[in-house]
């Protein structure tokens, strides 16, 4: 029986698989853990407050609950990355290092850890981005990504550890706020709408970015896990993708249910992210690979995410 523990559990991703990983291995087999104490997150029991570079504390959790798979979503992501980098740096690497090394001691059967579109810079091809191109992030998140995927793949060759990655497009929910991400105002713009306020928008009307739906999202990560090792030919990061569209195509998806609804373009610093990424992604590896499929295109995501957020904020 696999017991699972989430760590960085309390995010937007984290939220949605503990829930996937609940209905998947049981409530009782999937331990969440995050910084804040129970009472300030939206997580059920069981939970565990934990620091992920606290080797002794992770060291200690996997032995006392017998841990067979960890997923460390643990991070700092890019907007708020780029206004503290070293500490986006120490938290995101001596978190993940911890993670394998401590995976590595105590022989934890499959690791999980989030790369990003980050990865990629202003000189990746921007269309169809492929699984193997250049990479020349110039941000500190998609440096520590980069740096994170090299970590994995090392892991694996030099020491056998079954660590399993996905470089995320910007991921789209509607059970937590925005985290931070450049993607988030993909986020944010629903909660506008149904509110009946405005919109301001950090990044330009025609900015396209790789998209995908939280759901898509955990899909694809349990789907990865659930792979046979032997099908899996890439061990830094796979590229997935679900759609990509750009602020004005997400507007008018909402305005198509919200007729009244207004949006003011007003791009910040990160506009200039933005343009460093992709505007899609090549994932035939993957879908070759462990059969990965995505669900959900824009609009079926705009109707999925205001029926249910509607009634939350009802």
């Amino acid at each position: 029986m696999n017991k699972i523990l989430v760590v960085g559990a309390g995010g937007q991703l984290g939220i949605e698989l503990v829930e996937g990983l609940r209905q998947l291995h049981g409530a009782e087999n999937t331990i969440a853990s995050d910084l804040k104490p129970f009472e300030e997150t939206q997580l059920p029991e069981p939970y565990i407050t934990l620091d992920a570079t606290d080797a002794t504390a992770v060291k200690g959790i996997i032995e006392e609950h017998n841990v067979t798979q960890i997923y460390h979503l643990a991070a700092i992501l890019s907007a708020k990355g780029e206004k503290n980098p070293l500490l986006a740096w120490d938290i995101n690497m001596r978190s993940l290092l911890t993670i394998l090394e401590v995976g590595k001691m105590e022989k934890v059967e499959k690791i999980f850890w989030p790369s990003s579109i980050a990865v990629f810079g202003p000189d990746t091809p921007k269309t169809k981005t492929p699984q193997t191109t250049t990479m020349n992030p110039n941000t500190v998140y998609g440096i520590s990504k980069l740096a994170g995927e090299q970590w994995c793949e090392y892991y694996f060759r030099k020491f056998g550890v079954d660590i399993r990655s996905l470089r995320y497009p910007g991921l789209i929910g509607y059970k937590t706020l925005p985290g931070g991400g450049t993607t988030d105002y993909a986020v944010d713009i629903y909660h506008k709408a149904i509110k009946g306020e405005v919109f301001n928008c950090f990044l330009d009307k025609d900015t396209r970015l790789p998209m995908m739906y939280m759901k898509d999202a955990v899909k694809a990560t349990i789907d990865l896990m659930q792979a046979p090792s032997d099908r899996l030919t890439v061990r830094s990061s796979y590229n997935v993708a679900g759609m990509s569209f750009t602020p004005q195509e997400i507007f008018q998806s909402v305005r198509s249910h919200f007729p009244d609804f207004q949006i003011v373009y007003d791009p910040d610093y990160r506009q200039n992210i933005a343009e460093s990424w992709p505007e899609s992604i090549d994932d035939s590896t993957a879908r070759s690979d462990w059969g990965w499929e995505h669900n959900y295109d824009l609009n079926s995501m705009t109707e999925d995410i205001l029926s249910h957020l509607s009634q939350l904020l009802s």
